[in-house]
């Protein structure tokens, strides 16, 4: 069975920089999500510590990155998706696709920030790669370091559902539309 996409040309690409801080940011994403559940069942000793100093660190990466991302996409305008695509899309995947991006890039920065605050709250604070010390979000307050813990990791899986519904997205794209979509934010030549 041919694909109702097959006749239409190959969709404009995200440039290198953009393609570079998708999978960057991405396969980091992935890495801390993993790392961040797995040090959260540790008990208390010496490398649970050095994890989660770690996960600090990686998150201020991310949230550097996420910056970064944020910069490049308001400055440089992403291809649409081709007409062919867009034509055939039911309007509930449009407004998903629409409404899955922004709420990506609006974690991107939530779950960072919440959990430095967090840190902030609980007395720990964020010396980047045991040199670089950044100044706490908000002042000692046990009390609110307790009721922030949760929203860090709620956002945290929120963060986690939306990543696996991007994949999704992209697997159903590349094999069973077979549109040539994926091929936008690959490396080299789609």
């Amino acid at each position: 069975m041919s694909s109702p996409y097959a006749s239409f040309n190959t969709p404009a690409r995200y440039s290198s920089v953009a393609i570079v801080l998708h999978w960057v940011l991405g396969l980091s994403l992935l890495g801390l999500l993993v790392v961040g559940t797995y040090m959260a069942g540790l008990p208390f000793s010496p490398a649970r510590l050095k994890l989660y100093n770690w996960h600090k660190w990686a998150g201020i990466t991310i949230l550097t990155l996420s910056v970064l991302r944020l910069l490049w996409r308001l400055t440089h305008k992403p291809p649409a998706l081709p007409a062919a695509i867009t034509n055939a899309m039911p309007a509930w995947q449009h407004w998903a696709h629409h409404g899955t991006h922004m709420a990506l890039y609006a974690l991107f920065f939530i779950v960072p920030l919440i959990g430095w605050a967090y840190s902030s709250a609980a007395g720990f604070p964020i010396v980047v790669f045991g040199v670089l010390p950044l100044p706490d979000l908000l002042a000692v307050d046990k009390d609110l370091a307790v009721l922030i813990k949760p929203f860090h990791r709620f956002a945290a899986w929120a963060l986690a559902g939306l990543i696996v519904l991007h994949v999704a997205a992209a697997l159903k794209h590349q094999l069973i539309d077979r549109d040539g979509l994926v091929g936008r934010m690959w490396f080299g030549k789609s």
